[in-house]
């Protein structure tokens, strides 16, 4: 039978042969080129380029606009054009664009009519011709049975506004 010290020097003997057999002639190859490295002359490294002083800016801009105030543009000529009604209070659906309001039915009542308007936050509200709606000075022209006609107040970004025209359709969404 085999004794566990008999295994011991079995697997010492193998490793010593394995190890053996890893340092042979390959380490030769490497050996020769490290003494050709070692064997070349120095070379001689380029000294750091030289830097230079900052040079610095005075900023003498005091009697410029500020860039980071806004700076509205007077209106050319057109003082003429629709303008937004001044000093009137703003209506609840005023605050939610036009894109985010849904139609969902109408209503009628004598001679008036309302639209029943769903807002992004699931609240259904009534409104009637003449009511303001959206974020763009929106009033409601006509109320049909399947949709809201809408005239809007866009600012055209130099001071001055113009209409255009809007609907809302029941069950767009």
């Amino acid at each position: 039978m085999i004794s566990m010290r008999n295994v011991q020097h079995i697997l010492l003997a193998g490793a010593a042969i394995m190890l053996a057999a890893c340092s042979g002639g390959q380490n030769d190859e490497l050996m020769t080129y490290i003494d050709q490295v070692k064997a070349r002359p120095g070379g001689r490294i380029e000294p750091l380029p030289q830097i230079k002083p900052y040079e610095t800016f005075r900023y003498d801009a005091g009697d410029m606009r500020s860039p980071f105030v806004y700076n509205r543009p007077k209106a050319k000529g057109r003082s003429d054009g629709p303008r937004p009604v001044q000093n009137r209070s703003k209506e609840y659906l005023e605050q939610f664009p036009l894109d985010t309001l849904d139609m969902v039915g109408m209503l009628s009542r004598g001679d008036s009519q309302y639209a029943l308007l769903k807002t992004s936050d699931g609240l259904i509200h009534r409104v009637s011709v003449g009511n303001y709606i959206g974020q763009n000075e929106g009033r409601v022209l006509f109320i049909s049975e399947s949709s809201i006609d809408v005239e809007e107040l866009v600012a055209d970004g130099v001071g001055s506004f113009y209409k255009r025209q809007a609907s809302i359709g029941l069950g767009e969404k």
